[in-house]
């Protein structure tokens, strides 16, 4: 009797195993973006620019939310086992700056009929992660190589810049490391948009 009652309980566990959802995936990525009209919109267009696909380093070419224990092993790249990302981060990054280059220019993809001489952007992401300096305290940051050339073939090359960007993280998780690596993005749209200004009007004042 004994024996009946033990495999009958065995068998509850192993139903009550099976029957036990999955531990869910948080899926994330940079947020809504503009919202409303701004107020550059109304100021003066800017010439196209050619958005090239963005690239990124093998590490980084994935969805997962990775992050780096600086007070322990700095050079391994970790996943969190329930985040990722929506698509892979430079794609991300792509999609912000084009949403913010686009309120004051036309921005074209390479599929489009692009005139010999428009300015061409390409970045490279190099660095994407959580970086936690103590347990408690981390930060997200961004690096990225910029390449500014006049779309032709062979195309020429005008000026390239890095950009490292960091944000302090609210929360020492994958959710605080989502939030401060979509803030250091912004960030570092916005100062590759002054870049990019800076970049065409020394263009326009050569001689």
């Amino acid at each position: 009797m004994q024996l009946r009652f033990l495999s009958i309980a065995l068998c509850v566990a192993a139903l009550s195993a099976c029957s036990s959802p999955a531990p869910r995936i948080a899926v994330y990525d940079f947020g809504p973006g503009v919202t409303a009209p701004q107020v550059s919109n109304r100021m003066a267009p800017l010439p196209p620019l050619l958005l090239m696909d963005a690239e990124a380093a093998s590490a980084l070419d994935g969805t997962a939310v990775l992050y780096r224990l600086g007070y322990a092993d700095a050079q391994q790249l970790r996943p969190y086992a329930q985040a990722r990302w929506s698509m892979p981060p430079a794609q991300l990054l792509r999609q912000r700056l084009r949403e913010l280059l686009g309120q004051r220019r036309s921005v074209l993809s390479p599929v489009d009929a692009v005139v010999p001489g428009t300015l061409a952007l390409r970045l490279e992401l190099e660095e994407f992660s959580q970086l936690f300096d103590s347990a408690q305290s981390s930060a997200g940051l961004v690096r990225v190589r910029a390449t500014v050339s006049r779309f032709g073939n062979p195309p020429k090359p005008v000026a390239q810049t890095s950009f490292v960007v960091q944000r302090p993280a609210d929360s020492a998780d994958a959710k605080g490391g989502v939030q401060a690596l979509a803030q250091a993005s912004d960030a570092l749209v916005l100062q590759v948009d002054q870049w990019l200004q800076q970049v065409a009007s020394a263009e326009v004042a050569s001689p």
